[in-house]
């Protein structure tokens, strides 16, 4: 039986925006969810308000813990730990949902065993919380039937991001806090339209729908579908690319709408890499820094200037209508791939975005029930199978496809790259409120440039008054990859030895600085942990 993380393994919402405001318990952990996003944190400051207790769990003093009962200010890369010692003391006080437990899952003594060393004392020694607070958020979480757990790529960009997922689902399932309204695992997407893109077949091992490309019946409908012969062969990921190209197994590389330049761990490396390839194209809106590397750069059109749909983190299908003309040569993407495709042999024929989705409701059912009519009146959430369905607010109302979920051991382990006598501060790396991923688009506003236009690393005070360093003061920040020169700002949202980076200036990349170790299933890189020294 697969794990609950396998399951929802498209990366979306179990639930629904709507919901929140239900929920009796809201649990936050590696998500910086007011600045990242905000729309989704004032829906939880409203659950706050009916009564609703918060539960914090990061390792800066986010903008949430204002609002929160319980913050658990953890170490960066103790997660596993964290939420390990959660579970044993809601076990050890019967606060664990044992119907659901006995309906719905299997392997729970096995996991529960696995769990007997993260007492609240041994826990508190490897994240730095307090057993006392474990204990409290353990309680808080525990006696909900009503709870929501929220993550983000805190959670997940690290080497055991895959077991930092088990360990929440593990939790969820443990209290039955999912298949029901106001409840559930709850990812919350980094990007506009990332969801759309996965759920489109963007990824190396699926064909749209996440449909495994090395299943035999599986790769004969889209065989059948697109009439072409198939590979039955996974790709490579994006973070799999950049050292395949640096080791000249790559030759040549097509990027839409990414700057892996800005966004991408140890920055250096990249930039190598792509420099090594025979032919490179960019697509994209502006000549981003990446783009500056290209041999062709195709100006494709933003949102405002095209047609199509967005589905969003709760799996909400939505349309997007042009409002404007776009500029110079740009084109919209479809019009772009269906060129190339056709120059290249394979001739695509689509006369408008809406033949793609009713194509692509043909080969996943999920969706098979969203028109262009229905979206008119208002978004539909997947899964939709048929025109009369109403959509899907929350998923596993009805349970599992695989009828019963395993409960999965993860433990504990250390980041890849760990402080020592001369890198002696932990980086970690985020957003802030103004700026916007790799600045393509935000830093060409001049009001927000003006605000937030300025690269700065967050020091604790201790740090800062130890080593001299005054507020405002350029200081130099080395990785065993590079170094960076850039403003401190002291500030107690970061704990002593720990500094915070916000990824979106080039001029002062954090990526210069972040380990591109991978998660060895998912392929992520550790973009929360890394080693550095100040001067």
């Amino acid at each position: 039986m697969a794990g609950l993380a396998a399951i929802f393994g498209s990366g979306a919402m179990t639930n629904s925006i709507r919901e929140i405001e239900g929920m009796d318990i809201i649990f936050i952990i590696g998500s910086n969810t007011k600045e990242s996003h905000p729309v989704i944190a004032n829906r939880m400051i409203k659950a706050f308000r009916k009564g609703a207790k918060i539960i914090v769990a990061d390792p800066r003093r986010v903008p949430m813990v204002r609002f929160a009962e319980s913050f658990l200010n953890l170490k960066p890369g103790t997660d596993i730990a964290l939420i390990n010692g959660i579970a044993n003391v809601i076990i050890s006080e019967g606060l664990y949902n044992k119907e659901f437990i006995d309906a719905k899952t299997e392997g729970f003594e096995e996991w529960k065993n696995s769990l007997k060393d993260f007492t609240p004392e041994h826990v508190e020694k490897i994240t730095g919380v307090s057993k006392d607070e474990v204990i409290k958020a353990a309680r808080l979480y525990g006696n909900s039937r009503n709870a929501g757990i929220f993550y983000t790529m805190g959670i997940t960009q690290h080497v055991c991001g895959t077991d930092n997922v088990s360990a929440v689902a593990n939790l969820a399932m443990l209290t039955g806090n999912i298949g029901r309204e106001s409840t559930g695992i709850n990812p919350l997407r980094g990007q506009n339209n990332v969801q759309g893109a996965s759920d489109a077949g963007c990824l190396p091992n699926t064909y749209p729908g996440y449909q495994r490309v090395d299943l035999p019946e599986i790769r004969e409908k889209f065989e059948k579908a697109w009439g072409v012969s198939l590979s039955s062969n996974p790709g490579l990921t994006a973070t799999e690319m950049i050292p395949a190209a640096h080791a000249g197994k790559i030759k040549a590389m097509y990027i839409m709408g990414e700057n892996p330049v800005v966004t991408d761990p140890n920055a250096r490396h990249t930039i190598d890499s792509l420099k090594k390839l025979d032919f490179f194209v960019v697509q994209d809106i502006f000549l981003t820094e990446t783009a500056q590397l290209a041999d062709v750069v195709l100006p494709s059109t933003c949102f405002a200037e095209k047609d199509g749909t967005f589905s969003n983190t709760e799996r909400k299908v939505q349309r997007v209508r042009k409002a404007v003309e776009p500029p110079g040569e740009a084109r919209d993407d479809l019009s772009i791939l269906m060129e190339i495709s056709g120059r290249l042999g394979y001739k695509m024929e689509y006369n408008s975005p809406e033949a793609v989705i009713r194509e692509f409701g043909q080969v996943w059912p999920a969706i098979g029930g969203i028109t262009y009519d229905r979206l008119d009146k208002s978004g539909i959430q997947w899964p939709c199978p048929t025109k009369d369905h109403p959509g899907t607010e929350y998923l596993y109302k009805d349970g599992f496809a695989k009828d019963r979920v395993r409960f999965n051991a993860v433990p504990y382990t250390s980041p890849a790259e760990t402080t020592d006598k001369e890198y002696t501060f932990v980086l970690t790396t985020g957003r802030n409120l103004f700026q916007y991923h790799s600045g393509s688009m935000t830093r060409r506003v001049e009001p927000i440039e003006k605000h937030a236009g300025v690269a700065y690393v967050e020091i604790n005070p201790e740090d800062a008054k130890r080593l001299n360093i005054k507020n405002g003061e350029n200081i130099k920040i080395s990785s065993r990859r590079g170094a960076v020169e850039i403003k401190a700002r002291i500030t107690s949202t970061v704990s002593a030895g720990t500094i915070f980076i916000p990824m979106h200036y080039a001029e002062a990349s954090a990526n210069i600085l972040t380990n591109d170790a991978l998660d060895a299933r998912a392929k992520i890189p550790e973009f929360k942990v890394c080693a550095v020294k100040i001067g």
